[in-house]
């Protein structure tokens, strides 16, 4: 009884902290209205509506993160009149690991003229390359891919379930900790990390032995906001797992941040993030153009999975209970409220193994049919 009373105080203390964290913070949400052709605030009230707002959404984004390259192979298919053709990937594989469930192949393939990513391929024993396979996009914290090696092992993780796997090294971080903002075509690295996950699947689609139709990804920490970036631009993906990636904007917080960083969500303003937000929004976070709620419903009726541990400083978690709230009236137009789930473990900015396992089970039950 004495240690049930402890635990009952430690959460108390813990809702209180959070709570103090965020104070003057004032969660509010439009996220279902959207601006008619007149230029008037509009309630979503259905589904047609609701794609008005989506379209909204993305623009928002591509507002502060610049334009997404056309790329044929993406739904709608057709975003211009002017035809794109790529490259051929030209695979070179620099080396590999045999482990007993999968080879992992370290390989650098190109994804448009003059451009190309670094990538794990982990590629599993046990499947029948003659027979289509669901495949996982893993993407990595800041400290780059090595992480999902080791750290958090997700992407070996998944690879030892059946999944071919692709984990992509993020520009400006681990092995391209050099790479050169200023020399490329995109706005913000979050854009051109964008493009290159979009190519990922275009890569993993061209193997042969991988489905389509069964196409998920995860991330965490960086990684964690990717993927949400990812499935919000890509609806081939059908599962979205994100760690510790996200909360409201209102109650983004980093340390120190308006002294480091010029206003509190400076830090978006980053080379490797998006830059535009300091040129172009000129650090003002009231102008930021778009909330974490809004994206996650545009990923709706597709599942989608977070980890959002109660300890997690950066990105606070009344922010995400908030907007989980919010993004759930989305998925609650498409009759799809089980789709959207949210784990909140006794952690910090971590990804804890039991809560790994239950993300990779909520994939499982997306993109392993009975025969595999």
């Amino acid at each position: 009884m004495k240690i049930f009373f402890i635990v009952l105080f430690s959460l108390f203390v813990q809702h209180t902290f959070a709570q103090n964290e965020t104070e003057g913070c004032e969660p509010c949400s439009d996220l279902l209205t959207y601006v008619d052709s007149n230029g008037h605030t509009k309630p979503v009230t259905g589904l047609c509506e609701w794609n008005i707002k989506k379209r909204q959404v993305i623009d928002s984004m591509q507002a502060l993160f610049g334009k997404l390259p056309i790329v044929p192979n993406i739904p709608p298919f057709k975003q211009s009149e002017d035809e794109v053709v790529f490259p051929p990937f030209n695979t070179n594989v620099l080396d590999s690991i045999e482990t007993p469930h999968y080879v992992r192949y370290n390989i650098q393939f190109t994804v448009a003229h003059n451009e190309s990513v670094l990538a794990y391929l982990y590629v599993p024993k046990s499947i029948n390359k003659s027979k289509l396979h669901p495949a996982i996009v893993a993407l990595p914290p800041t400290t780059g891919r090595v992480l999902i090696d080791t750290k958090v092992p997700y992407a070996k993780e998944l690879a030892e379930r059946g999944y071919v796997v692709i984990g992509p090294e993020y520009p400006g971080i681990g092995e391209l900790k050099d790479y050169n903002f200023d020399d490329d075509r995109y706005d913000s690295g979050i854009m051109k990390g964008v493009f290159n996950h979009i190519r990922c699947i275009d890569y993993l689609q061209q193997l042969g032995y991988v489905d389509i139709e069964r196409i998920g990804v995860i991330g965490h920490s960086l990684g964690g906001h990717s993927s949400i970036f990812l499935g919000v631009f890509d609806s081939r993906v059908k599962v979205i797992v994100s760690s510790v990636g996200w909360t409201q904007m209102e109650y983004y917080k980093v340390k120190n941040g308006k002294e480091r960083y010029g206003s509190r969500l400076g830090a978006w303003a980053q080379l490797l993030y998006a830059p535009l937000f300091k040129s172009k929004y000129h650090l003002n976070d009231d102008r930021f153009p778009f909330n974490f709620d809004e994206l996650i419903g545009a990923l709706a009726p597709r599942y989608f999975f977070s980890n959002s541990p109660i300890h997690d400083s950066n990105f606070n978690v009344e922010g995400v209970r908030v907007g989980i709230a919010n993004a759930s009236e989305v998925y609650r137009l498409y009759n799809a409220e089980n789709n959207i789930q949210v784990r909140y473990p006794i952690a910090g900015h971590d990804f804890p193994l039991a809560i790994r396992n239950e993300a990779y089970c909520f994939i499982d039950n997306v993109l392993m049919s009975p025969i595999d």
